[in-house]
């Protein structure tokens, strides 16, 4: 519901569609993973020379390559966790209240080491988020499997879900926060 009460709704999809974030009709993601020059697409850019450099190294089996090759190994591992962490940063969801948390808090309080792999992306929080940024306030939510299912038959076209528990439930308790369930 709008700020003049009026009653629409939104819709989201989870990860990516068609190898993008943005298409029309769909909110936004909370994070922008696939825009050019991020930080992101220049860290991963960054971590493959090291790959690649780690490889070149030891092809030649150059005199004192393993030391070179260690080198760099902590030298990827350090750029990694970096990364990750600036990443699990640029990913803050709001709540009804306009408090904003990032998934390395929100994952930290839940008693989590580190958020798992695309967490943010699903459809909920994709939706609550765009809904609280326009001050509208969320009626309603249902997520269901459209297409074709994964290798795993747990998911079924046009059959609705609940929420992930691993990767969903942390972010949605911050988000749903105070929201009456009628």
């Amino acid at each position: 519901m709008n700020s003049e009460n009026e009653i629409g709704f939104l819709a989201a999809f989870s990860g990516k569609l068609a190898g993008g974030n943005h298409h029309s009709g769909f909110v936004p993601p909370v994070f922008d993973s696939l825009s050019e020059n991020s930080f992101l697409n220049i860290g991963m850019t960054e971590l493959s020379h090291i790959n690649q450099e780690i490889k070149n190294i030891q092809k030649l089996k150059e005199e004192g390559f393993q030391e070179r090759v260690n080198r760099l190994k902590n030298l990827r591992k350090h750029h990694s966790v970096l990364l990750q962490t600036k990443l699990y940063n640029s990913y803050a969801f709001l709540n009804q209240y306009g408090e904003e948390k990032s998934l390395n808090e929100l994952f930290k309080a839940a008693s989590y080491k580190n958020p798992p792999a695309g967490a943010g992306e699903c459809a909920a929080p994709k939706l609550l988020q765009y809904a609280f940024e326009q001050k509208m306030k969320p009626l309603a939510l249902a997520e269901f499997w459209w297409g074709q299912s994964p290798k795993s038959e747990h998911w079924k076209h046009k059959h609705f879900y609940p929420c992930c528990k691993e990767k969903c439930e942390p972010i949605l308790t911050h988000m749903l926060q105070g929201l009456k369930q009628e």
